[in-house]
């Protein structure tokens, strides 16, 4: 059974949709299928639609759509209620008043953190080298910015937000001094838990497709070479520290640990 499959629901976007085919290298959905053959020969689907673009389950009993919404209910309550400089994140990463840094954020999903970040100010360089991932990702932002006209705000965010796509390891290995950032964040994809009734549906989708991130100890090597002031890790409060390396301190929260290697003095 293949993975994927596009689905181009919007005629405007067949070019898009083929383009897709082409980076992911897989097949666009013959529409004459039947959707009984279609969850035969297809896990998931590549949906374009006048949405956007969202991963679905051929089988939509499973769960629903994964997609990347910076405009979402969710997103916007938390960059004007979400605790500003006072969260933890905000805390690890070293934000303040008087130093927004310059973040490069390795792995980077659906932006969730990148975008809490660049809500407080923060540039952001998202790093995605998963190519479906790559592609959500991309066209949450590139959505964002179309909205700009209509909340400026938002369209202020994502302008402090850019996006590649390649290899971590790779992107760090040909950084020049110059472009050191000053704040290396890390969020790692770890093996999915044993027992996974708490972990949301759409988790699991993302487990099957991405996989886990088993070279997160060498990049948090390669981090610490790299970052000027710090280097932060997301873990779940009961995991081991990355690469039995021990932090400077942490940050713990009910569900959450930011682990923070410091380098240097923040400048200020």
């Amino acid at each position: 059974m293949s993975t994927i499959v596009i689905n181009c629901k919007n005629s405007l976007r067949s070019e898009h949709a083929n383009r897709l085919a082409k980076i992911l290298c897989c097949p666009i959905l013959d529409p004459d299928l039947s959707i009984k053959a279609k969850q035969q020969m297809f896990e998931y689907e590549l949906v374009l639609d006048h949405h956007g673009l969202a991963l679905w389950p051929t089988n939509t009993k499973l769960h629903g759509a994964i997609r990347c919404d910076f405009s979402s209910a969710a997103n916007t309550h938390r960059r004007k209620h979400g605790g500003g400089n006072g969260q933890a994140i905000a805390k690890a990463i070293g934000v303040s008043t008087r130093f927004t840094p310059r973040v490069l954020d390795l792995t980077a999903g659906l932006g969730v953190d990148g975008f809490v970040l660049a809500s407080l100010g923060c540039s952001v360089t998202l790093i995605e080298r998963n190519k479906v991932v790559h592609s959500l990702l991309s066209d949450g932002l590139e959505r964002a910015r179309q909205t700009a006209s209509m909340d400026t705000a938002l369209g202020t965010i994502v302008g402090r937000i850019s996006l590649v796509r390649q290899d971590s390891s790779e992107f760090l290995a040909l950084l020049s001094p110059e472009e050191r950032p000053d704040i290396v964040y890390i969020d790692p994809m770890f093996p999915e838990r044993k027992k996974s009734a708490k972990v949301k549906k759409e988790m699991q989708a993302f487990h099957s497709i991405v996989g886990s991130d088993d070279d997160s100890s060498d990049l948090l090597a390669l981090a610490l070479g790299q970052a000027r002031y710090r280097v932060v890790v997301k873990r779940s409060v009961s995991a081991e520290w990355l690469g039995d390396l021990k932090p400077s301190y942490s940050l713990t929260g009910k569900s959450t640990r930011f682990d923070v290697f410091a380098l240097n003095k923040l400048p200020y």
